[in-house]
């Protein structure tokens, strides 16, 4: 068993917090249900199902803390995880940062559970995989990608009388499409909670049209272009810059938002007017817990708003360095938009390059937080407001910061997952000016 209700989670929870000898105990209950189908070659490579639960307990004396994990929750089980816990806090250095377990918070539920999605089936998940290769294989064209879905549910409680419950579902899927030779791609990506809204064969036509039309791709000389960046193109380099936001690594001058001579740059305008990226746990389109990591609860919060900073993140040891209130740290970003799509602003387009995909993305400074990676799975050259032709893949080096500046149009928000962020994003399409091309690439 490995999705328990709030009467069956708060119950082990209560057992564990009641046989804590320590000065103070908090306890988190989690367990997921979920499958996933992968193929390869136009083919099914693997299928499984995935059920897992988890109890994580931390316990402190002063400020001597000790963590124990395990997955097996009876009378002796709960009672060992306590006592394994208490002996490696004993054992540990004091904490010079160590704060005591939160307070009780007042948690608004949000709507991440789908019934829809929960009730995913193998022969469902087999449906995504022949709603690709088949296309595909008919056009001569080789897929591989990824489909995943999980049913999950977390609780927590602390010896302070916290108490949180909540359910989770949603869906990711990946795929490549490729021409049989290796000359030509086309990706597609989906991340969502409501599986209803998820149709493979529309996808799929979109990834194949991107591998057919980026055959015998043109060289551009690198330099400076005006690009359409798709949402999953501008998702990763915004998704990096948020870690600039730490008001800790701000005020200790290791962050784009500190200042010259000590502090930070709350409250100073840095972006364009046009730019607005908010956070808010019960966005229907891009729900998410009501609480962080560490317990607390999250907030509806502004981040920038008319180019203006209004958040920075504080740990609740340095929100009580520097008199701060801390509150949860954001688990979505949502972007504002227009009602523009993707090729609305290619049509809009004198002159530019469309941006299907960057990846690979790594930072270069933290303190301009520059960073570089490449294009990849279709990139095309747009003259007069259409797509000419496919150009070969490049490198760049830019900094979110600077992009964010040099805004021409933003489009309409959808929901990008992206495995290395640690946010549900809603992310429009962009046209941007002078972005920074240094090299070519021969990745596809």
């Amino acid at each position: 068993m490995s999705i328990y209700s709030e009467e069956q989670a708060k119950a082990i929870l209560d057992k564990v917090i009641k046989l804590s000898k320590a000065d103070q105990c908090s306890a988190t209950l989690s367990g997921s249900e979920g499958g996933n189908v992968r193929y390869a070659l136009n083919s099914v490579s693997t299928s499984g199902h995935v059920s897992d639960a988890n109890l994580a307990v931390e316990v402190a004396f002063g400020k001597k803390s000790g963590t124990a994990t395990i997955n097996q929750f009876d009378e002796a089980s709960l009672e060992a995880v306590v006592r394994r816990a208490e002996e490696l806090a004993r054992l540990a250095p004091e904490n010079p940062e160590f704060v005591p377990a939160i307070g009780k918070q007042a948690y608004k539920a949000s709507s991440t559970f789908n019934g829809k999605t929960a009730a995913i089936t193998p022969a469902y998940r087999a449906q995504v995989a022949a709603d690709c290769i088949e296309p595909s294989r008919k056009d001569k064209l080789v897929a591989a990608g990824f489909f995943s879905d999980s049913h999950d549910f977390i609780a927590l409680a602390n010896s302070k009388g916290n108490f949180g419950y909540q359910k989770s579902a949603s869906m990711d899927f990946t795929c490549t499409v490729r021409t049989e030779d290796g000359k030509g791609s086309g990706w597609v990506a989906r991340n969502l909670g409501d599986v209803s809204k998820f149709d493979a064969k529309s996808e799929i036509r979109t990834a194949i049209q991107k591998a057919k039309g980026s055959v015998d791709a043109k060289a551009l000389e690198p330099g400076k272009y005006t690009v359409i960046m798709e949402p999953a193109a501008t998702a990763g380099l915004i998704s990096f810059m948020m870690f600039g936001f730490d008001a800790r690594q701000a005020d200790e001058g290791r962050s784009f938002l500190s200042k010259k001579g000590g502090g930070n740059k709350l409250g100073e305008k840095l972006f364009d007017e046009r730019v607005n990226i908010y956070a808010d746990p019960w966005d229907e389109n891009a729900a998410v817990l009501p609480w962080d990591q560490e317990g607390l609860a999250r907030e509806k919060t502004p981040i920038i708003t008319k180019g203006r900073i209004e958040y920075l993140q504080y740990s609740r040891y340095w929100a009580g360095k520097q008199g701060r209130k801390a509150v949860g740290q954001p688990g979505n970003l949502i972007m504002v938009g227009g009602d523009k799509s993707t090729m609305d602003l290619v049509k809009s387009t004198k002159k530019g390059i469309l941006v299907t995909r960057t990846w690979y993305i790594r930072m270069v400074d933290p303190q301009t937080v520059l960073l570089t990676g490449l294009t990849r799975d279709g990139t095309f050259y747009v003259e007069n407001g259409e797509i000419r032709y496919p150009i070969k893949n490049f490198r760049f080096n830019e900094s979110p910061a600077i992009m964010l500046n040099n805004i021409e149009e933003i489009g309409k928000p959808v929901r990008v997952g992206d495995d290395e962020s640690p946010f549900v994003m809603m992310i429009p399409p962009m046209k941007i000016r002078d972005f920074t091309f240094t090299s070519l690439s021969d990745a596809v």
